[in-house]
Formats: structure tokens, C-alpha cells, sequence
């Protein structure tokens, strides 16, 4: 997958030659979160240097692998949908201390802070479920860009999980006391300024959704909002790049 996504963000979009995006940016739609590190892998390599993560979601997924046991130690044991941010952390490919998680209501793994020591030693910033009582969301949005900047490549992965389970049924590990549908779209948008090079979209599981498909309509909202500002984004930088050729002097 690593090499897919590679191969998707080296190509060289059509707008390039008239002022737009020089590189491709990639949403990945689907289900299981550990899609994140191949897409992180290839932009490590597409921009030549680590990105920020703002990461949406219920749990921490810095996890260290081996503190979870598994029945079959290997290398493919350790890379799993709570992990892959440890891993991407390990292998240099996230900003340390420009990233944020947000929606936050995870259990820790033993008796003591390990989890979040860890967390703090991957540079993460973690936002609270409970937070936006107090915040509200121009309050988490400030404080998330204020994290990660407005200029810092970012990537942007919600896990579905981060909407309480009343909303978003259809998802593996639903944790109760999340996020409207209503908050998470206008915090989404409230960041739409961020220069998000990559999102995905996971953890929905159709076969656990409700009759009225009300996860996955959620997930399809979330997409358009995500595609709907990488256009917006796009277009202001042509428009500023024609108002500089506008602007240069031919001295031909």
C-alpha cells in the first residue's frame, strides 16, 4: 500500500502547469485505521520531510505494540489499527510537537500514565471528548490550529469512532460520550485554512450501521467537507497565482 499511495501522490495533477497544486492530495475512505501509516510513509517521501497528524478519533492509537500481548509475536502482530501511529512516530514521519489528537475519551492500558507518557513523548497534543463542554468547538479549533499552524502539511485522519455511538453505531469500537455529527463538521470546517496534504476517513463498518445508514452518511458528509475545502484552497492559490503573473512585468 505504501508504494500505491506513492505512485497516486507523484503524479502531476493537471492544474500544476496553470498556477495549481504542485502535488496530488489523497482521501482515503474505508475501515480499518492502520491505512494511515502507508499514506504517512508516502508523503514522508512526496514532501521530503515529516508532516503534522490531527487526528480525530475515540483512543490514542500511539499505542507501543508490546504493551497489548498477542498470541502471535511477529512484525505483523505489532502493526495494527492502535499502532500505526507509534510506529509512524518511531520512523520519524510525524512532526514531534505539531501534532493534536481531538474527541479523546480512550481507556489506558494499565495502572499508571504510561499511555499518555508516551503519547507526550510522540508530541501529541490531546484534546478531550469532554472538552468541548467547556471550549466549545471555536474553542478546539483555535486550539488545534494554534498547535499545528496554518502552514505546516498535515495530515488529517478521522476515525468515526470520534462521534458517540448513538449517531455513528456503524464502527468497531464504539465508545460512548462522543461528538455530534453537528460538531465535528463545523470544527472540520473551522480548519479548512490548514494545509491538509492527505485525510482519511475509517473505522466504518457497514455490517453494525443503522437502517438508515446514518454512519456512513456521516462518513460521505465528512469527505465532501474535506474535498470541498482542498478545492477552495486550490482555487485562491490560482487566483493568487494569476494576480502575480498579472502583477510581473514582461520585460521581453
Amino acid at each position: 500500500m505504501s508504494e500505491a499511495f506513492l505512485e497516486l501522490g507523484s503524479r502531476v495533477p493537471a492544474l500544476n502547469k496553470d498556477g495549481g497544486s504542485p502535488k496530488p492530495k489523497l482521501l482515503t475512505l474505508g475501515g480499518d485505521h492502520s491505512v494511515a501509516l502507508p499514506a504517512l510513509r508516502a508523503l514522508n517521501k512526496i514532501h521530503g520531510g515529516p508532516v503534522a497528524v490531527l487526528h480525530f478519533d475515540a483512543h490514542l492509537d500511539t499505542w507501543n505494540p508490546h504493551v497489548y500481548t498477542s498470541a502471535w509475536e511477529s512484525a505483523q502482530s505489532d502493526f495494527n489499527h492502535g499502532s500505526m501511529f507509534w510506529i509512524a512516530s518511531n520512523e520519524g514521519l510525524i512532526i514531534n510537537g505539531s501534532s493534536a489528537h481531538a474527541g479523546l475519551r480512550t481507556r489506558i492500558s494499565g495502572q499508571d500514565w504510561g499511555d499518555y507518557i508516551d503519547d507526550d513523548r510522540q508530541g501529541f497534543l490531546r484534546i478531550s471528548s469532554d472538552d468541548i463542554d467547556d471550549m466549545g468547538t471555536k474553542g478546539i479549533i483555535d486550539a488545534i490550529i494554534k498547535r499545528i499552524g496554518l502552514e505546516t502539511p498535515t495530515y488529517l485522519s478521522i476515525d468515526i469512532d470520534v462521534i458517540d455511538p448513538g449517531l455513528c453505531p456503524g464502527t468497531g469500537t464504539p465508545e460512548p460520550g462522543g461528538w455530534t455529527s453537528r460538531e465535528l463538521i463545523r470544527i472540520i470546517r473551522g480548519l479548512e485554512d490548514l494545509n491538509v496534504v492527505g485525510a482519511d476517513i475509517v473505522e466504518v463498518a457497514p455490517a453494525y450501521d443503522g437502517t438508515g445508514e446514518q454512519t456512513a452518511l456521516t462518513a460521505a458528509q465528512l469527505g465532501y467537507e474535506i474535498l470541498t475545502s482542498w478545492v477552495g484552497r486550490g482555487m485562491s492559490h490560482m487566483e493568487n497565482a494569476k494576480e502575480w503573473k498579472t502583477s510581473t512585468k514582461d520585460e521581453l
